[in-house]
């Protein structure tokens, strides 16, 4: 069988050209792009929900390990008008010089220096943050004249919403809509078989009196 030829499998044809496809899109290794090829019966899209849906619970499960390696990230807006420093963990030195999760950290400094997130996770958001964001809404929802139980449920959303402005990880990536920064990072740890950790990060930006500092408090245990 030439590397061209389909292969048979659960009632589907996957040729190595999709599987080559889907690598490139994903950047999950050949064997597991197979796989969810097969699964999604040659079905791309449904294939990358596939691998993103096992990375996920790859990253799940390798949560609570230790990550004492990494890597320290910049980037520099071009013009120079905007700086981001981001430290990236991993648990071993041999993943952190590895291509894949230099990218990811290159993408995450990239990231922050376009949305300016304030927050690592929705674990760090402080209560102050969360109470005066909750409160702006509250009152303008009540504004509406609407029922308390409906004010409560658009608070609810909007909560929502706040999170995904503030927090990195809640964030669409900007290089990909379709996926949030933590689950560009689970993708990574499905691939890399290690846990990845957003650390801390601090963007500064010309001409704003203060920098944004997030550091998050995750707590890791090591086994």
């Amino acid at each position: 069988m030439t590397a061209n030829n389909p292969v048979a499998g659960n009632g589907a044809n996957i040729s190595a050209s999709q599987v080559k496809e889907l690598r490139d899109k994903s950047g999950a290794p050949m064997m597991d792009c197979k796989k969810a090829l097969t699964d999604a019966k040659g079905d791309l899209d449904a294939a990358i929900v596939l691998l993103r849906k096992r990375g996920a619970s790859v990253a799940e499960r390798k949560a609570g390990r230790a990550t004492s390696e990494g890597a320290v990230a910049s980037y520099i807006h071009a013009g120079g008008k905007i700086g981001v420093l981001v430290e990236v963990n991993c648990e071993s030195d041999f993943v952190a010089r590895t291509d894949d999760f230099k990218e990811l950290v290159h993408d995450i400094a990239m990231h922050i220096a376009a949305t300016d997130p304030k927050f690592v996770r929705k674990e760090d958001v402080t209560a102050e943050s969360f109470e005066r964001e909750k409160d702006i809404y509250r009152t303008q929802a009540t504004a509406t004249g609407k029922p308390a139980q409906v004010v409560e449920k658009i608070v609810d959303g909007k909560m929502g919403k706040f999170y995904e402005e503030v927090c990195l990880l809640e964030q669409p990536f900007i290089k990909d809509q379709t996926v949030t920064i933590s689950q560009l990072i689970a993708t990574k740890i499905g691939k890399l078989g290690e846990n990845i950790a957003v650390r801390r990060f601090a963007r500064f930006k010309v001409g704003e009196a203060a920098e944004t500092v997030a550091i998050s408090k995750a707590e890791q245990k090591a086994e």
